[in-house]
């Protein structure tokens, strides 16, 4: 049997084209043959987060609604890479900025991950941020209501061990960060 399991696209037609999400229904022939159709994909931007801490070592987090889920969240600071960006650590020090007013003395990759390759097209690009420094309030997007919260390494352990951080992607890479930080 090969180890080649790539499907062939033998079409692909828009259903949805939008700022946020475009929907399309591809027509695939599977290695064995077998014609899938539709199969949907949702193509979105590619995305950036960060586990971010302060000049004191204080993890910043954000409190905000997540209509998809119906909840108010505790997260890490994370955005949508745009045109403007030209780079995923571009993105993570202007979403920080925006939605936290601290600045970073040093911003490194922790991990790349796919957040759903079954159905969605994107990545999400993570970051540890050091040495956060207050430099101006919020500037927020006009759907955005945003609450900073500081935390201890300690207590973002816990919530993250108890399942208190339910952002898939946002869990992820604080596991990253907590072991590039010698924490776990």
């Amino acid at each position: 049997m090969s180890t080649d399991l790539h499907w062939q696209k033998l079409s692909s037609e828009y259903l949805v084209k939008d700022q946020w999400a475009t929907l399309r229904a591809d027509s695939c022939r599977m290695p064995n043959g077998k014609i899938i159709e539709p199969y949907y994909v949702l193509e979105y931007a590619d995305w950036v987060n960060a586990v971010a801490l302060t000049e004191n070592n204080e993890v910043i987090m954000i409190r905000q609604y997540r209509h998809g889920a119906e909840q108010t969240m505790l997260e890490i600071v994370g955005g949508v890479i745009d045109d403007t960006d030209s780079s995923p650590e571009e993105t993570v020090r202007r979403e920080l900025l925006e939605e936290t007013g601290y600045e970073f003395t040093s911003i490194e990759a922790t991990v790349t991950l796919y957040p759903n390759p079954s159905t969605s097209s994107n990545k999400v690009y993570s970051f540890l941020a050091k040495g956060g420094k207050k430099v101006q309030g919020q500037v927020l997007d006009h759907s955005e209501e945003i609450l900073v919260e500081l935390i201890s390494l300690e207590e973002l352990k816990r919530l993250v061990l108890e399942n208190k951080i339910p952002q898939a992607m946002h869990s992820s890479a604080i596991f990253y960060a907590l072991i590039k930080l010698g924490q776990l």
